[in-house]
């Protein structure tokens, strides 16, 4: 598991003090199910699904465990709904920066190297790691991460590519036509992203990858463009 967040928590006791639960202001039930989404997501990383106890995220949470059973059934429920938050949610709230470059080729290298550097945090590898290794004992959460992580990042290629062609001599291609533009993007992502995403999920310290990354982009991209101009079929 993650030394570095490992250490970060309490050590493990033989019994822990029950916090006094109750129920929260309204106003605040937000700002608690936060808490114990995230101390929950770093007991996890730090001692997989086995590992962790609704105890030791309690502590960290700053939480009564009859807080937490409030929210989620067990163990189980808890866990699914920290991979599914902090996969499939971030993803979804993804937002592009003006891409920078005075060619179509620049600007899309450059979205693309954002959406790279933003994918490959240390914490959202970690958690796609954990959710492969449970897939045994969640099979129904790590299909439903891998379809809509691809829908998600699906509907941002399209996004991206709509944003990049609407002025440009490319949004005249077939590649680029409504109907195809899904496939387009997906193709995309396919070629850009996922392989690097392998590499990231084998890769024990990340930072090996970034002298990489940028290079990999923008050769990616230049094969895209150059096979969008030249054929579609």
């Amino acid at each position: 598991m993650n030394a570095s967040i490992f250490k970060t928590l309490p050590a493990s006791k033989g019994r822990r003090t029950e916090v006094r639960a109750g129920r929260p202001p309204k106003e605040l039930a937000g700002e608690v199910d936060a808490r114990i989404l995230d101390a929950a997501r770093r007991i996890f990383l730090a001692r997989g699904f086995e590992g962790a106890s609704i105890d030791e995220i309690a502590e960290v949470a700053r939480s009564g465990k009859r807080t937490i059973y409030a929210r989620f059934q067990d163990k189980r429920a808890l866990f699914t709904e920290v991979v599914l938050r902090d996969i499939l949610s971030r993803i979804a709230e993804f937002k592009f920066e003006a891409p920078t470059g005075a060619t179509v080729e620049e600007r899309l290298t450059s979205a693309a190297t954002t959406l790279m550097h933003w994918g490959f945090d240390a914490e959202r590898i970690g958690l796609m790691r954990l959710a492969i290794a449970e897939a045994h004992r969640f099979p129904d959460v790590a299909a439903t991460v891998s379809r809509r992580a691809r829908e998600l990042s699906t509907e941002i290629g399209v996004h991206l590519l709509r944003e990049l062609t609407a002025h440009d001599e490319l949004g005249s291609l077939p590649a680029f036509a409504p109907e195809h533009l899904p496939t387009t993007a997906r193709l995309f992502l396919d070629l850009i992203a996922v392989p690097m995403l392998l590499r990231a999920l084998f890769e024990v310290d990340l930072k090996r990858l970034e002298p990489e990354m940028d290079a990999h982009v923008a050769r990616g991209v230049a094969f895209f463009l150059a096979a969008c101009r030249n054929s579609w079929g």
